[in-house]
C-alpha cells in the first residue's frame, strides 16, 4: 500500500507544485475575484491529471503493475483517482459558476472588467474562437461524468450495466480534452506543467480510444473452453475448470479476467489451481455474491467457449521469511488453494513452514475435505474456523496457535474490514504490517 499512497499523494502534490511554478503571481491575489481565475485553472489541472492517469490505468499496463505491486492496487488507485477527479471537477465547476450566481443573487458586486489585451500568438487566437463552445462542452460533460462516477461507486448497480456505462467515461474524457486544450491558460503550455498536461492528455486520449474499440488487454487474451463444473451448495460456490492451451503459465495467487458473455463483459476471478503445462487447465471457484455470479450455474455449460485474460497480480507468496501465515476469509481461500497445489505439484523443498487459517460462516463438507487434502499434500498446517462453531477468528487466536508469528509474513485474502482489524491488532503488538502484511485488494469497483 505504500506505493499506492506515494503515487496518489505524490501525483497530486506534483501537479500543485508545477502549477505554483507556472502561476507564481497567485500569492499576490488580494480579493476573492482575484483568486477565481487561478483556482479555476488549478482545480481543472488536478481534475484532468487524475482523469488522464486513471485512463492509463484502465488499460491494465503490465509495466505499471510491478511498480504498484499488483493490478488490484492499480484498480484501487484508479478508483481513488476517479473520486478525486469528481471532487476537483465539482470544485472547478463551483469556482466557474459560483461567483456568477453570487452576483445574480446580490451577494457580491460584479467585478469591474479590465481592458482585455488581444492575443498576439496565432495559435492562441485560433483557440480563442472555440472558447464559448469549450465552456458549453465542459459544463455538459461535467454533468454526465458526475452521473457516471456515482454509478460506478454504487455497489448495487448491476455489473453488466456498470461495464457498459463505464465505457462512456472514455467519451467524456475526450470531450474534456477539447475543453482543456482550448481553456488551459495559454502561457502554461511553455512551462513544466504544460509538458506534464500534454503527456497526460496524449496518454489519456490513446487509452480512451483503445477502450472505445474494445482492445483493453487484447495482447493478454487467450481462448479457452469449459471442461468441467462442480457446485458446492453448502458454501454456494461453483468450481469451473477451463482448458486454455496457449496459457503462458501463472504464479499461485494471480487472477484473470474471464469473459463468457459479451453482454456481461469480463469478470475477475482468482485462479484456484496450480499450473501444469502438460494439463493446461485453470480452475476458478466462484461464489454466488451478485446478480452475475448467482446465474452462472444456469448459464455456463460444458464445452462453452470463454476468453481468459491474464495472468495479473503480485500476491504471489514470494518472501524470505522462515514462516508464512495465510488467512483466507470465505471465498478468499482461492489463492491459497492454488499455492498448495503448486507446492504439491512441484514437490518444492523450502525452508519455510506455513499455517493456513480459513474462516467461514458456511459449511460444505466436500469442499472442506478437498481443502484438507490440498493442505496435507503441501505440508501446510490447516486451521479451519467455522463462525457458529468456533466464533470469529481473531489476531489473538492466530498468535496463540503460531508461537513464531513475529518471524512470519502474513498473506491475507478476504473482507477488507477483517483485514483492517487484523492489521491494527498485529501492529499494536509490534508486527511490521507495512512490510510483512500482504493483502489482496480483490475489488475492481
Amino acid at each position: 500500500m505504500r506505493n499506492f499512497k506515494f503515487t496518489f499523494w505524490g501525483g497530486l502534490l506534483l501537479l500543485v507544485v508545477l502549477w505554483v511554478i507556472a502561476e507564481p503571481a497567485v500569492f499576490q491575489a488580494g480579493t476573492f475575484m482575484d483568486w477565481r481565475k487561478p483556482m479555476i485553472q488549478l482545480t481543472g489541472v488536478i481534475a484532468m491529471g487524475c482523469m488522464g492517469f486513471a485512463m492509463l490505468l484502465a488499460l491494465r499496463p503490465r509495466w505499471l503493475e510491478k511498480c504498484l505491486v499488483g493490478l488490484d492496487k492499480m484498480y484501487r488507485l484508479h478508483k481513488w483517482l476517479g473520486i478525486s477527479a469528481l471532487v476537483f471537477s465539482i470544485m472547478h465547476w463551483l469556482w466557474a459558476k459560483g461567483p456568477k450566481w453570487a452576483v445574480e443573487w446580490g451577494w457580491m458586486e460584479k467585478a469591474a472588467k479590465g481592458k482585455r489585451i488581444p492575443p498576439d500568438n496565432v495559435i492562441e487566437v485560433f483557440l480563442t474562437q472555440f472558447r464559448h463552445t469549450a465552456e458549453s462542452v465542459g459544463e455538459w460533460t461535467f454533468y454526465a461524468i458526475v452521473a457516471l462516477i456515482v454509478l460506478a461507486l454504487l455497489k448495487y448497480f448491476p455489473y453488466r450495466w456498470f461495464y457498459k456505462t463505464h465505457r462512456l467515461m472514455a467519451v467524456a474524457f475526450l470531450a474534456f480534452v477539447f475543453h482543456t486544450v482550448v481553456l488551459f491558460q495559454f502561457n502554461y503550455w511553455a512551462t513544466p506543467l504544460g509538458v506534464v498536461i500534454v503527456a497526460l492528455l496524449v496518454t489519456g486520449t490513446w487509452s480512451a480510444l483503445v477502450s472505445l474499440v474494445h482492445r483493453i488487454g487484447q495482447r493478454n487474451k487467450m481462448p479457452g473452453e469449459i471442461m468441467a463444473m462442480r457446485y458446492f451448495p453448502g458454501v454456494r460456490a461453483l468450481a469451473i475448470e477451463a482448458e486454455v492451451k496457449d496459457w503462458p503459465g501463472h504464479e499461485p495467487g494471480q487472477f484473470v479476467f474471464a469473459t463468457s458473455s459479451a453482454a456481461e463483459g469480463a469478470h475477475p476471478y482468482t485462479i484456484a489451481s496450480g499450473w501444469d503445462p502438460k494439463n493446461p487447465r485453470l480452475m476458478f471457484v466462484v461464489k454466488e455474491l451478485g446478480d452475475h455470479t448467482a446465474r452462472l450455474r444456469e448459464k455456463l455449460k460444458i464445452g462453452q467457449k470463454v476468453t481468459i485474460e491474464g495472468p495479473y497480480g503480485c500476491f504471489t507468496f514470494n518472501d524470505d521469511r522462515p514462516h508464512q501465515i495465510w488467512i483466507g476469509g470465505g471465498i478468499g481461500i482461492t489463492p491459497f488453494i492454488a499455492r498448495m497445489q503448486t507446492i504439491a505439484g512441484r514437490k518444492e523443498q523450502k525452508n519455510q513452514t506455513v499455517d493456513l487459517f480459513h474462516t467461514t460462516a458456511e459449511v460444505d463438507e466436500q469442499a472442506f475435505e478437498n481443502l484438507k487434502a490440498d493442505a496435507r499434500s503441501a505440508g501446510v498446517q490447516l486451521h479451519l474456523t467455522i463462525d457458529d462453531r468456533d466464533g470469529y477468528l481473531t489476531a489473538a487466536t492466530i498468535r496463540n496457535l503460531v508461537p513464531n508469528w513475529h518471524e512470519a509474513s502474513i498473506w491475507f485474502c478476504g473482507p477488507t474490514a477483517f483485514a483492517e482489524a487484523l492489521k491494527r491488532d498485529f501492529a499494536a503488538q509490534g508486527f511490521p504490517v507495512e512490510k510483512h502484511f500482504h493483502q489482496e485488494l480483490f475489488s475492481m469497483r
